[in-house]
């Protein structure tokens, strides 16, 4: 419980200092207009007050990645702790912040118009190709998910069926204004989101669940023996850091209407999401006695059952009772749920700014939004495990590329771009050693993986080098 709680105020205290700090870096100015105070178009466009945006922001965020990937994390062994902390102060937040900022500063432009004007015209026509794949691969996972579980829940209504019904709201969602659907339902879904975390977190106080501690089990106790570096990264990926959220953030940043609320909102959102997945590290390492049983449990379960959702739901019921594990269950669904409608409405936008296509009639958001339906429907016929170890992947490499974006702004601007950096060059590492190594990539040898992905990484490096070396010859 000592780990627990310590990585919570750390967490609380890194938004304060480190937070401020950051915000420092980038510049905030309330004295610059944002987007939605000079071009209001009523549709994306639209002036919410900040509470709200930070619920909208959270809600976005807080898909299925730091409950699922969380459960799942922790079966590394208390180094999962580790990297949702640092991770979430140095990597995750960082990343969400100066993603959304910089939106703000563009216009309310979407990640791949601006990877594009750092990166430059050949890598903003990838990020746009990678970056709707992957809403729509999120969009496709985060109807998978809640359907499984509403499944569960609700027997007599066959999983595919609620796939339906989850697929619908999502098509409302991609197609009305935001303030008509997504700016009402999402305080209702916060709530259920907030009660499911502050609910399994009391029921382990309660309970005195045996949450191992940091010292004890800090080594790698996966029984198959995958490493900590990068399987566990990539595991872990929205309650630490997650290039999903750049895609969201331009969403928010459409909204804003001060600068200075940047921090609250962005930074702010993602250590909400930290807090979450340490709840649920610690909820799924302790409820089946020891990490060792979570790990029986999970391999006595069917080979293509979603085993995450069942331990999940099992966690909700059995402490929470079954008012309150109801209540909790909604707040797992909603946050899929509101991950998944952002993520196909992100969709239509990316495209929307790429063919500079007018999404103010009906129509045109059709005209966009029905290919992406499609194709997300059939994506909705491949296996759950497969989804999400791709999504993983590509959600933490889509991270690599906005990381080396905000470095290079951050550097032409003459501020700190280590803050940036730093993490760009971790993630690199990470997500190229990962594709190498894994079954579903290269499946190369272990320390093979390791070494290309380290000269993928100093490869990087260098080019980042040569353009500040440029930057500053043409001062």
């Amino acid at each position: 419980m000592i780990t627990l709680l310590s990585s919570i105020l750390i967490l609380i205290l890194g938004y304060i200092f480190y937070g401020t700090f950051v915000e420092k870096v980038f510049g905030a100015d309330s004295k610059r207009k944002t987007p939605a105070i000079a071009n209001p178009d009523g549709v994306d466009y639209v002036p919410l007050p900040w509470w709200r945006i930070f619920l909208i922001q959270f809600l976005n965020i807080a898909g299925l990645g730091p409950i699922f990937g969380a459960v799942m994390g922790i079966m590394y062994g208390t180094s999962a702790f580790l990297w949702i902390v640092l991770g979430t102060i140095l990597f995750g937040s960082v990343h969400d912040y100066v993603a959304g900022m910089l939106s703000v500063r563009k216009n309310g432009a979407s990640l791949p118009e601006i990877v594009g004007e750092q990166l430059g015209k050949t890598i903003k026509l990838i990020m746009r190709i990678f970056s709707v794949f992957l809403l729509i691969l999120v969009g496709a996972v985060f109807v998978s998910g809640p359907a499984d579980i509403l499944d569960n829940i609700v027997p007599s209504i066959s999983s595919m069926w609620w796939a339906v019904i989850v697929f619908a709201y999502y098509g409302l969602a991609t197609l009305l204004p935001i303030d008509k659907l997504i700016g009402k339902l999402y305080p209702i879904f916060g709530l259920c989101l907030l009660f499911m975390a502050g609910g399994v977190l009391f029921a382990m106080i309660s309970h005195n669940a045996p949450i191992p501690e940091l010292w004890e089990a800090i080594n790698n106790q996966q029984p198959k023996t995958l490493p900590i570096f990068p399987m566990m990264f990539i595991s872990i990926a929205c309650g630490a850091i997650s290039g999903f959220h750049a895609t969201q953030s331009p969403l928010m940043a459409r909204c804003m209407v001060d600068e200075k609320l940047g921090k609250r909102i962005f930074y702010g959102a993602m250590v909400c999401e930290g807090i979450i997945a340490l709840i649920w590290a610690a909820a799924g390492s302790s409820f089946y006695g020891s990490i060792e049983g979570l790990q029986d449990f999970v391999a006595s379960l069917p080979k293509n059952a979603n085993k995450p959702a069942i331990v999940v739901q099992q966690i909700s019921n059995s402490w929470l009772g079954v008012v309150g594990g109801f209540i909790a269950m909604l707040g797992v669904i909603a946050a899929p749920l509101t991950s998944g409608d952002t993520a196909l409405r992100s969709a239509r936008l990316t495209i929307a700014d790429f063919l500079k296509y007018d999404q103010k009639p009906i129509k045109n958001r059709l005209i966009i939004s029905i290919p992406i339906f499609v194709l997300t429907f059939i994506l909705l016929q491949i296996n759950f495990d497969i989804l999400w170890r791709y999504f993983a992947w590509g959600n933490q490499t889509l991270a690599v590329f906005t990381l080396w974006a905000a470095s290079i702004y951050l550097m032409k601007q003459r501020r700190n771009y280590f803050i940036t950096l730093i993490p760009a060059l971790f993630m690199t590492a990470t997500c190229s050693t990962y594709i190498l190594f894994a079954p579903e990539g290269g499946n190369l040898p272990y320390y093979l993986s390791v070494a290309l992905g380290l000269v993928v990484t100093i490869t990087t490096l260098c080019f980042f080098i040569r353009s500040m070396k440029l930057f500053k010859a043409n001062l």
